[in-house]
């Protein structure tokens, strides 16, 4: 444990429930790095993790995006390739690129998205895109027939969650510089998002624990019931 960490962990009481705001105040008060870190929001969620249909998984649009130039991969074909290069797409291809990526091209990209038509070719980069959370999937809505709109959506702050095998869902939701309105009304929008994916399957206590944290400083815990109302308000 460094000093800075040390010193920033002594300014919080890792036992206390805060509200959304307070919690936001504590991170941006808290984050000592040099660089502008990131803000992220861990929910522990009451699921299964090992059973398919309490799997927890989509994509939300941040109100005020997440401060990082996304760099989002299109494989696509034809005019779908000249949609997703208009919208910014940092690299567009078809077969080539498939076979670029397999070969061990740099995975130097936030994003992959796809059109359906091209996932009988995507499938083959299970083994290279998977174990990385880059794999194009309906649900994530990264496979798309509008994938100009998917581009610009992604590059906009629209973010992918999905749950880790222990039941927690990591999505990032803003910069230590963004101000503390910003990043709170981010993350309501990721609060009632993931609050509305549960699960049918899903019984009992639902939202367990949320924390933030700024990439190199201490967690701040958040009361769940606090920011289910907050997430219910938001409608």
């Amino acid at each position: 444990m460094g000093k800075k960490y040390k010193a920033a962990s002594e300014k919080i009481d890792s036992e206390e429930l805060h509200d959304a705001r307070k919690a936001v105040e504590l991170v941006k008060d808290n984050a000592f790095a040099k660089f502008d870190e990131t803000i992220d929001a861990v929910f522990l969620l009451g699921i299964d993790p090992k059973q398919a249909d309490q799997a927890v998984r989509g994509t939300v649009s941040l109100p005020h995006g997440t401060g990082k130039d996304v760099r989002v991969v299109a494989i696509a074909e034809g005019d779908k390739a000249k949609d997703a290069e208009a919208a910014g797409a940092a690299l567009v291809g078809g077969k080539e690129l498939i076979k670029e990526l397999e070969g061990g091209r740099a995975l130097d990209f936030d994003v992959v998205v796809a059109t359906p038509d091209m996932m009988s070719e995507v499938g083959k980069l299970g083994r290279v895109l998977g174990p990385r959370g880059l794999m194009p999937n309906p649900k994530s809505g990264t496979v798309t027939q509008d994938i100009g709109k998917a581009v610009s959506e992604f590059k906009a702050g629209r973010v992918e969650y999905r749950n880790d095998r222990f039941g927690n869902v990591q999505v990032p939701i803003g910069k230590a510089s963004f101000d503390a309105e910003k990043l709170e009304r981010n993350l309501v929008a990721i609060t009632d998002e993931v609050i509305r994916a549960k699960p049918a399957a899903a019984k009992g206590r639902y939202l367990l624990k949320l924390v933030l944290s700024s990439t190199m400083g201490p967690g701040v815990k958040i009361d769940p019931a606090a920011a289910d109302a907050l997430a219910k308000e938001a409608h």
